[in-house]
């Protein structure tokens, strides 16, 4: 049974981290296809920055309380849902609303937690996954024996796509930002640091002038010049962020024409239920089984109590993490 009432985190107004608040609510009722979750545990992601500071709001008619990913015990069944029970291990995409004791998931972005996985770890996968599952596999296509390059390699978003490609005979490069971070990825992939070297010439050097077949990216424009040289014929450039910039200047599209190449991207939130239902579905065949081997499960950087939320954006800000960043509810 579900309190009354919960505790939710907000935003205020936009800003940085001295502008997430605690309030009090009541608890809500899942609808007609929806579970209630008793939340053990949240992801903190990019997106939930974004928003706090104002640049990204969540959609008309969709709850402005932040969090995307949660991992907990079922405590509600919508009247259509058949899946799930009352008692239930899962975790969850959320459409908004996960930074609280409380929330309603729908059932088709919902998965059975896998024994031996951890809610901690249940918490980190839902956002990651739902988004590499849905961009590098889906979109991008990426198979055994091409070659992914990831983009913020040391990110969630990076580890998940580097450990998924690898469980999946990719062969994969990684950029990140310190050594600490290529010595952190040298069991996973082949990562280099961008600030003291030209990723574009290591990769060449390396793959003997071949490049790679599909490059998922969140930097954005002062990377589109290098990604076009080094994707193969038939390679596939997928975007999901732009952190470094969102117009580009003198695209070659000779180059794009030459090589057949394939640009396009994607975020989340814009995807309809129907879309998520059909990524969920594509991880309960392809990927749940690796995580109940205790393959692919994400990498923890640190993780925060409820009452420390202010202290995990914080974290998140700089940009130093490894992996994935995690609040504890209960």
């Amino acid at each position: 049974m579900s309190q009354a009432i919960m505790q939710q985190i907000i935003i205020t107004e936009p800003g940085g981290i001295e502008k997430l608040a605690y309030e009090t609510v009541s608890t809500p009722t899942a609808s007609t296809n929806e579970v209630l979750v008793k939340i053990h545990a949240f992801g903190i992601n990019r997106p939930d920055i974004l928003q706090r500071q104002g640049l990204y709001p969540m959609p008309k008619g969709v709850t402005p309380v932040p969090g995307l990913e949660v991992a907990g015990e079922v405590i509600e069944v919508g009247a259509d849902v058949t899946n799930f029970k009352v008692g239930d291990r899962v975790c969850g995409l959320t459409n908004g609303g996960g930074y609280a004791q409380y929330c309603v998931v729908p059932d088709s972005q919902t998965l059975h937690i896998p024994q031996g996985v951890s809610f901690v770890q249940a918490a980190a996968i839902p956002e990651t996954f739902f988004t590499v599952w849905a961009n590098v596999f889906q979109m991008a296509r990426a198979k055994a024996g091409e070659t992914v390059l990831v983009h913020g390699g040391a990110s969630g978003i990076g580890t998940t796509a580097l450990m998924l490609c690898q469980s999946l005979g990719i062969k994969t490069f990684a950029t990140v930002g310190t050594d600490e971070k290529v010595q952190a990825l040298a069991s996973l992939t082949d990562a280099i640091n961008y600030k003291t070297q030209d990723f574009e010439q290591v990769i060449q050097d390396k793959t003997d002038n071949a490049g790679v077949d599909v490059i998922l990216d969140m930097v954005g424009a002062p990377y589109l010049d290098k990604n076009l040289n080094l994707l193969r014929r038939d390679g596939r450039l997928v975007y999901i962020a732009f952190l470094g910039g969102a117009k580009a200047k003198d695209v070659k599209l000779g180059q794009i024409m030459m090589k057949r190449l394939t640009i396009t991207g994607s975020t989340m939130r814009a995807r309809n239920s129907a879309e998520k239902a059909e990524i969920a579905q594509g991880l309960e065949q392809h990927v749940v089984p690796l995580w109940e081997k205790g393959e692919c499960l994400p990498m923890i950087y640190r993780t925060f109590k409820f009452d420390q939320i202010q202290d995990a954006h914080a974290v998140m800000d700089t940009g130093e993490h490894i992996g994935k960043i995690v609040v504890e509810v209960i």
